[in-house]
């Protein structure tokens, strides 16, 4: 299996520490390393990764994320829309396909449309950590 990070999409849930500290551990360089538990349990972990920051590809043959259905999205009382299901995100940089999501429900990201807590909708909520 291997992972991969976007650190511009992080709102820091630490659904990854708490999940599997093994494989995901913040202070260690590499800060994630799949080996460290089964692909099961990393795709898992992973899955929880409200914001998408996190992804992963099997190696062993197995199907990569399969997306929710029916597709789900909520707003948070923070202003971020949370979104899981087969999704096409319309970027600057073109078309991405996601599994999961945070959007900005304000419109003013410094990662747009991804939620960086950084627009006007930020102080409505509790800031980052919320996803």
């Amino acid at each position: 299996m291997t992972v991969s990070f976007d650190a511009h999409r992080c709102l820091h849930a630490a659904e990854c520490v708490r999940g599997l500290p093994a494989v995901f551990e913040v202070g260690r360089k590499p800060w994630i390393l799949p080996g460290n538990a089964p692909a099961d349990e990393v795709a898992d972990v992973i899955h929880r990764c409200p914001s998408g920051a996190l992804q992963y590809h099997r190696t062993d043959g197995l199907p990569d994320e399969i997306p929710d259905v029916p597709t789900h999205v909520s707003l948070h009382p923070d202003g971020v829309l949370h979104l899981r299901g087969d999704l096409e995100v319309a970027t600057p940089h073109g078309p991405h396909h996601e599994t999961r999501a945070m959007l900005c429900g304000c419109g003013a990201t410094g990662n747009t449309p991804y939620c960086d807590h950084s627009g006007a909708c930020a102080g409505h909520g509790q800031g980052a950590g919320n996803g």
